[in-house]
């Protein structure tokens, strides 16, 4: 009798109908290899996060945290095209949401998803490429120093900040920009295929929407939070297994320390590193 009621206790149903599992995957901060304390979102510090998530056993599904104002389109592109050829080889399911910001490069990941899912004051959008930066042609003159710069090549000083600009340099730029945004066009058309309800010249035009708006537009597929849609898609007794970095915490912390500066001719670099990545994120207001 005792082994029976002893039986009776085990959660035996547990083993038999396991509750269904979705791998989170973090994806935040500004993408590529920048920032201060911190590296940015590349295809290989997210490579193992991606594999351990598709591979996990008993997943039915991934789920993106996507937190970003944006950064490198190429790691965008290539965090996004790893995604889909995970999907395709392991047959799960993708479903993306956004936190406070996926914009830009941001938005870029979304579209990695299956569906899009959003919050109403998200920050979704800003489909454009932009390149920025200072001009300073008259600083030297004026403080009596004569700048030399040799070069092999007719436009290997192009956009240079101490020269004037170039009208032909500047034209060259706007074709490389325009090559980059076709691609990124051309991911949305793809990814969003049916489902994009204005047209092109707004919704490829840089603006940058709020979760609500962007869901009128079509470019997000609901408005909810992670748990609430899995739970609605998987049942109440899904559970939500995020997918850790994969490395220690203290080799993780020491990597923060040793990204440090470690001396007075790098720190100028790494205050401009961390005022720009400062600056992508007040552009949304964050």
């Amino acid at each position: 009798m005792r082994l029976r009621s002893l039986l009776a206790r085990l959660p035996i149903e547990r083993f038999r109908n396991p509750p269904p599992i979705v791998a989170v995957v973090p994806l935040a901060g500004i993408i590529g290899g920048v920032g201060v304390l911190r590296r940015g979102l590349t295809l290989e510090s997210v490579a193992g996060v991606l594999e351990r998530a598709f591979k996990l056993d008993g997943v039915k599904a991934v789920a993106l945290l996507v937190n970003s104002p944006g950064g490198s389109p190429v790691q965008s592109a290539l965090i996004a095209g790893r995604i889909r050829a995970l999907a395709a080889e392991h047959e799960r399911p993708v479903y993306a949401f956004a936190e406070d910001v996926a914009a830009s490069g941001g938005y870029w990941l979304l579209t990695a998803g299956d569906e899009i899912w959003a919050d109403d004051s998200s920050i979704v959008g800003s489909i454009g490429v932009i390149s920025a930066g200072f001009g300073f042609p008259d600083a030297l003159k004026r403080l009596g120093v004569e700048r030399r710069v040799y070069a092999s090549g007719a436009h290997k000083g192009a956009l240079d900040p101490f020269r004037e600009e170039d009208a032909e340099e500047i034209a060259h730029l706007r074709t490389v920009q325009e090559d980059v945004h076709e691609a990124f066009r051309r991911q949305v058309r793809e990814r969003r295929a049916g489902r994009l309800k204005a047209g092109e010249d707004e919704l490829f035009s840089g603006r940058f929407w709020s979760g609500r708006a962007a869901l009128g537009l079509g470019l997000i597929d609901g408005l909810g939070d992670l748990r609430s849609v899995m739970r609605e898609k998987f049942g109440k007794k899904v559970k939500l297994h995020k997918i850790a970095d994969g490395r220690p915490w203290w080799r993780r912390r020491i990597r923060a320390f040793g990204s440090a500066p470690s001396g007075l001719d790098e720190m100028p670099e790494r205050l401009l590193a961390g005022v720009e990545e400062r600056l992508m994120w007040n552009r949304y207001g964050l």
